[in-house]
């Protein structure tokens, strides 16, 4: 255990009941799978988060930041230290300025991405359609270069604005940050202070002008293939591995490897889909991390490839 009584009862203090202590993640996960943070926070307000940023960083307490727990996997010993989620206090999107044909908007961490699609679409404003129905908020999907086969959201990024553990918060242009794959790194060059890793606040992303009308029927169709290749009614973290750099898929793969239905416990690789290990019901998260690794040694067997996860797997 990580905090004492006096670290405590400055969290109660400060946050009232915007804290809680031992609190099962399996509450704030989609997997619906994970043991206890020692502290899990939702700030009510940016200065609320700034002042817990700085106070832990001073504290030396190590912290983790979430948004809706979509991408996450928490051990099942829980998670050391603080959770602080987001969700509360960056909840925002508008509309900034246009420029020529398109839209620049910002939407906040904390902002959940469908709610995100859904202002560009009410709004008449194409290039979030590719999102619809990846689940979690802006904040992780920027940190994830979250996308499917449409895009992703390096092709809509202009800038972000971060907080790092310490010093004033900082605006980073598209420019200075490398994409990949599902994932994001700051250029070199970047000098962000502090110990810790930035936390994201806020993008700023550049939009087309279209018609809400066309939209909407685009977005029948993407979700409509979604729901019926995918297991979307079934707790998990969307695909579980990301795809090689080239050849087959992560979930082509796992097919071939005859793995579709394997069970560990209650931890199973979705018939639907094969790149989902979805919780039956009762999963751990250590059936889920065996069933993992079952994956991961079959088709590296089978066909010489390492599949590596996209779920962030946290804690203990």
């Amino acid at each position: 255990m990580l905090l004492d009584q006096n670290i405590r009862k400055w969290l109660i203090n400060f946050f009232g009941s915007n804290v809680r202590f031992d609190e099962p993640m399996s509450k704030h996960t989609y997997y619906k799978i994970g043991g206890p943070a020692e502290a899990f926070v939702t700030p009510g307000s940016f200065e609320q988060l700034t002042e817990l940023v700085s106070w832990s960083e001073e504290k030396n307490i190590p912290y983790i930041v979430i948004g809706d727990g979509s991408n996450l996997l928490v051990r099942d010993k829980g998670i050391q230290g603080i959770v602080i989620v987001l969700t509360k206090c960056l909840d925002k999107v508008s509309r900034i300025k246009s420029e020529n044909e398109s839209v620049i908007i910002t939407a906040m961490a904390g902002v959940r991405t469908q709610t995100l699609c859904r202002f560009a679409i009410e709004k008449g404003l194409s290039g979030m359609n590719f999102a619809l129905g990846i689940p979690g908020t802006v904040g992780g999907a920027i940190m994830m270069n979250a996308g499917t086969s449409l895009g992703s959201i390096s092709d809509i990024l202009e800038s972000v604005n971060v907080l790092p553990s310490s010093g004033p918060v900082l605006k980073i242009e598209k420019d200075d940050i490398d994409f990949s794959y599902r994932n994001l790194s700051w250029k070199n060059e970047m000098i962000i202070p502090g110990n810790g890793d930035p936390i994201i606040l806020e993008g700023f992303f550049r939009l087309g002008m279209s018609d809400t009308l066309q939209l909407k029927k685009e977005a029948d169709i993407i979700l409509k293939k979604k729901n019926e290749s995918q297991p979307t009614k079934m707790p998990g973290a969307g695909c579980f591995f990301k795809n090689p750099p080239s050849g087959k898929t992560a979930g082509q793969l796992i097919d071939m490897a005859g793995l579709k239905g394997a069970r560990v416990g209650g931890a199973e690789i979705s018939a639907k889909h094969a790149n989902f290990i979805v919780n039956t019901g009762n999963a751990s998260a250590s059936e889920i991390l065996s069933l993992m690794q079952l994956v991961q040694e079959t088709v590296f067997h089978k066909f010489n490839i390492n599949l590596l996860p996209e779920v962030k797997i946290v804690g203990i």
